[in-house]
């Protein structure tokens, strides 16, 4: 009796290591080859510091990672792909980005849930932008900036890295606190967005200090002010929007690691478990910190609640200033 008893014990507990999802739970990583998907073209700040962390993650867990440009739609379509398409195993993680996972789900219908169909891992790099302008626009100070767009209504564009992206948002709140209007062109990241800028293109941008860094010790870019609640610490003389007469205008940007919510929640946790430990290394920490974009590791748990607050505030700066997709 004691011997069929162990028998059947036994069975159960194979059968519970074949059951859907709990046998790939087990395995970690998934495969020996993992692919971060980005949703901006190769080299902007996006794809920098994605690049930058997936070689640590490699190295520490002995796997390749491949990094997976697929820009266009602010970040949409990448964000869409890993939502709908990608293997669920864990393989692919999203470089997810503050445009697709908080505002266009005010702005466009969507065909995934960021909520509902990704699944937060932790917060990867959280920075402002900053905004520069054409050398040639003869414009030094954000207050010339402001006096310039009131002057010329409509005729001062400014880059982003697509429709409902940080940087598009920035500049809706700034054209709403400073009562300017001034004239929004999307890009497909901000490799493209920089090249216009820096070839006269377009007047201003909105960009990550990473991207605009060796176009302003150049001398070709001139810095104006920064978007976020605080200097940047590797911009520390260029002042906030904030502090320039606008108290209260804050507009980071940010890039988090999610996956598909279909992969399981084993995996997940270990996941943040090892992109926690890769922001928090000193040289992956410090080659972040030298570009503008500081980590920012932290539970899953974290991410979630920061989706949640970062989607109620731009959702009521879409409502309040009437931002459509045309």
């Amino acid at each position: 009796m004691n011997k069929r008893k162990l028998l059947h014990l036994g069975a159960l507990a194979a059968a519970a290591l074949l059951a859907p999802g709990l046998a790939s739970a087990q395995e970690f990583p998934p495969r020996k080859s993992v692919t971060i998907v980005v949703g901006f073209a190769a080299g902007g700040a996006a794809d920098a510091s994605a690049r930058l962390i997936g070689k640590k993650l490699g190295e520490n867990l002995g796997i390749s990672v491949v990094i997976d440009n697929r820009p266009g739609a602010g970040g949409n379509i990448a964000h869409q792909f890993v939502a709908s398409q990608a293997p669920t195993d864990g393989s692919v993680l999203l470089f997810g980005s503050v445009g697709p996972l908080t505002i266009a789900p005010h702005l466009m219908k969507l065909p995934y849930d960021p909520v509902k169909d990704l699944a937060p891992i932790t917060m990867g790099v959280n920075f402002p932008n900053i905004l520069v302008v054409h050398a040639d626009l003869k414009i030094r100070t954000f207050a010339e900036f402001v006096a310039y767009a009131k002057a010329n209504p409509g005729k001062l564009e400014y880059a982003s890295t697509g429709l409902g992206s940080a940087s598009h948002l920035a500049g809706e709140l700034l054209d709403d606190m400073a009562r300017i209007n001034t004239v929004h062109v999307p890009y497909k990241g901000g490799a493209p967005a920089m090249q216009d800028l820096v070839a006269g293109r377009v007047a201003s941008y909105y960009s990550t200090f990473n991207t605009a860094q060796p176009f302003i010790e150049s001398g070709k870019l001139i810095p104006l002010a920064s978007t976020g609640p605080s200097r940047l610490a590797a911009a520390p003389n260029v002042p906030t929007i904030a502090e320039s007469g606008y108290p209260g205008y804050s507009a980071t940007n940010w890039y988090a690691f999610v996956a598909s919510s279909k992969v399981p929640k084993a995996v997940l946790d270990r996941w943040n478990t090892e992109l926690v430990k890769v922001l928090k290394s000193p040289d992956v920490a410090e080659a972040l910190n030298r570009h503008g974009m500081p980590a920012q590791p932290g539970t899953r748990e974290e991410l979630a609640r920061e989706i949640e607050r970062e989607t109620a505030m731009w959702g009521r700066v879409i409502r309040d200033r009437k931002i459509t997709v045309q």
